[in-house]
C-alpha cells in the first residue's frame, strides 16, 4: 500500500536570541520522504551554523544515495568537536519514511522519538551500533496508516526546568501530553503548534532553550477533483466533465454555470440550497455524486483566505478551527486541507456568460490568479497538486 506522507516543523528561539541553533532539513523524493532535526551545541549564530551544516549535509547524502556511515564521517571529519567541553558539534535526529511502507530512524544524542499508533505511544525498537566513534541509536519498523510521529530537540523536554516544573517536563510528560491531545483528523502543522504552545506556556513565552518540534502523519492518500469554471469550447463540456467525475475521491464543483454543465452531462439535477452560514458567503446547491457545489469567486477567495491562514508559519490553532464552519469556503477549504492529499484542479477558461460586458475579463482573471494561489500553498506543504486547464 502507497503512504502520503504530511509534514510540517516550527522552531522557538532562546530568549533574547536572533537565531534558532536547531534546523529542520526535509528531502522528498518519488520513493521517501527524510527529515533531519539537528541540534547546535549552544545556542545563537555559532548553534545556528553548526546545526544548519549538520542538517544539510545529512540530508543531501542521504537523498543522494549515500549510506548513513558515509554520512556521519563527512559530518566528522567536516565539523570539530568542541574542544572546551569534548563533546559533538551538533546532535541530529534522521527520519526516512518511505511511501512503500518502510521506515528508518538514527538518534544521536537527541531525544527519543514519539510515535502514536492510533493515539496511543508506541516506542520503536532501536540497536546501538558506533559510527566514527558516535555512538548512534538506529530502527527499522513498518509504518500503518495514521501513525503519527514527532521529533523534538532538547529545548521541548527541558520546557519549564528552573521554572514552573524543576526538573523540566521530562520525555514521558511530552508522551502523556501528546495522547491525551491527539485527535485523528489532526494534521501534522496543528500537532506541531499545540506542542510548542505548551512549551512557550511552560517556558512563560521566555524560552531557555532552542526549542524545535517536527511531525509526520501517514496517512492514506485521499483524492480530491475540483471543477472551476466551464471549458472554453462547448464540445468540450463532455469531455471534461468525464473526466472529471471518473476521478475516484472527492468531487467539488465551483461555480454557477459549471454546476450547470455538471448536471446536463451527468443527467442529474442541480438543487440549491438557501441556508446562509455566512452572509458574506453564497450558499451552497448539491447535484448527486457531487461532495460539495459551491458559487465561484467570492467562494474560491474566502478558501483561499483560510488555506492562507493555516499554511502561514505564524498560524494559530484558531485558523483551523475555523476550518469547521459550515459555509461553502469553509467546506471546501476543510476538504482541501484536511480531507485530502492528492489533488485535480479542472480549470475553465471561458468567460462566463453571466458576466457580459465589463466583468468579463476581470472575472476570468481574477479566477485564474485565486486558483494559481491555492495550487502555490498547497504544493509548500508538500500536497500533490495537479492542474489541467481547458
Amino acid at each position: 500500500m502507497s503512504f502520503y506522507l504530511e509534514t510540517y516543523f516550527e522552531s522557538l528561539s532562546k530568549h533574547k536570541e536572533e537565531l534558532c541553533g536547531d534546523k529542520v532539513e526535509i528531502i522528498r523524493n518519488d520513493q521517501s520522504v527524510i527529515i533531519v532535526l539537528a541540534d547546535g551545541l549552544g545556542s545563537g549564530v555559532k548553534a545556528n551554523i553548526l546545526a544548519t551544516l549538520t542538517a544539510k549535509i545529512i540530508a543531501t547524502m542521504l537523498a543522494g544515495g549515500s549510506d548513513l556511515d558515509e554520512a556521519v564521517e563527512t559530518i566528522a571529519s567536516t565539523l570539530p568537536v568542541c574542544k572546551e567541553r569534548a563533546i559533538a558539534y551538533s546532535t541530529f535526529t534522521i527520519l526516512q519514511l518511505f511511501s512503500n511502507g518502510k521506515g528508518y530512524l538514527v538518534e544521536f544524542d537527541n531525544p527519543s522519538i514519539f510515535r502514536l499508533r492510533k493515539g496511543r505511544l508506541q516506542p520503536l525498537e532501536t540497536v546501538t551500533r558506533s559510527i566514527s566513534g558516535k555512538t548512534v541509536k538506529e530502527a527499522r519498523f513498518e509504518l500503518e496508516q495514521d501513525d503519527l510521529f514527532v521529533m523534538v530537540s532538547d529545548g521541548v523536554i527541558h520546557a519549564g526546568i528552573g521554572g514552573r516544573l524543576n526538573l523540566g517536563w521530562q520525555w514521558g510528560n511530552v508522551a502523556q501530553f501528546l495522547q491525551n491531545a491527539y485527535k485523528a483528523d489532526m494534521s501534522s502543522k496543528a500537532v506541531t503548534k499545540l506542542l510548542l504552545s505548551a512549551c512557550t506556556s511552560l517556558y512563560a513565552q521566555r524560552p531557555g532553550d532552542d526549542t524545535t518540534v517536527s511531525a509526520v502523519r501517514v496517512k492514506k492518500p485521499l483524492n480530491l477533483s475540483l471543477m472551476v469554471g466551464p471549458p472554453v469550447y462547448k464540445e468540450q463540456d463532455s469531455q471534461v466533465v468525464a473526466k472529471f467525475l471518473e476521478k475516484e475521491g472527492i468531487k467539488v464543483v465551483c461555480g454557477g454555470t459549471t454546476a450547470q454543465i455538471v448536471a446536463r452531462e451527468s443527467g442529474k439535477k442541480v438543487v440549491p440550497n438557501f441556508d446562509y452560514f455566512n452572509p458574506a458567503i453564497p450558499p451552497t446547491a448539491e447535484i448527486e455524486g457531487i461532495s460539495l457545489v459551491t458559487e465561484g469567486v467570492l467562494t474560491i477567495r474566502r478558501a483561499l483566505e483560510l488555506i492562507k491562514a493555516c499554511t502561514a508559519s505564524e498560524s494559530t490553532m484558531e485558523d483551523f478551527l475555523n476550518l469547521n464552519n459550515k459555509d461553502g469556503a469553509s467546506r471546501l477549504a476543510k476538504m482541501i486541507m484536511d480531507e485530502s492529499t492528492n489533488i485535480d484542479i479542472y480549470v475553465g477558461r471561458a468567460m462566463n456568460p453571466a458576466h457580459q460586458n465589463t466583468e468579463l475579463p476581470l472575472s476570468l482573471s481574477l479566477k485564474l490568479k485565486l486558483v494559481e494561489e491555492i495550487v502555490h500553498c498547497l504544493r509548500s506543504i508538500g500536497k500533490q497538486v495537479r492542474i489541467e486547464y481547458s
